[in-house]
């Protein structure tokens, strides 16, 4: 039973993964991949190490803690990441898709503040 279990959080990490890379292939703008890449590769590799976790903790009774201090690692770096890459290419002036309507950053940030 727990194996159904370990691979069905396989499937879904893998799933969430291919999500993450059909996303940086396919969106228009950087500020798009990087939430692609984000959120969907972050929820694909907690669940894919999750599943590992799982598997050494009930097959081979080993309770390793630092797996799941690599999920928490993912989850607290990932978005910090993603936020600082996605300020650094505002600040320097990439532009977003032409079909865009609204840049909150324009708002939040003040361009003559930081020179």
């Amino acid at each position: 039973m727990i194996e159904i279990l370990i691979s069905i959080l396989i499937i879904i990490g893998i799933f969430f993964s291919l999500l993450g890379s059909i996303g940086l292939v396919r969106l228009p703008d950087i500020y798009a991949r990087i939430h692609a890449a984000t959120k969907s590769a972050t929820l694909g590799i907690a669940f894919l190490v999750f599943a590992t976790f799982l598997y050494f903790w009930v097959v081979e009774a080993e309770f390793i803690g630092k797996i799941l201090l690599a999920i928490l690692f993912v989850f607290l770096t990932a978005p910090v990441g993603a936020q600082i890459i996605s300020r650094s290419a505002h600040r320097t002036g990439v532009p977003l898709w032409n079909k865009s309507i609204h840049d909150d950053l324009t708002e939040s940030y003040d361009e003559k503040k930081a020179e």
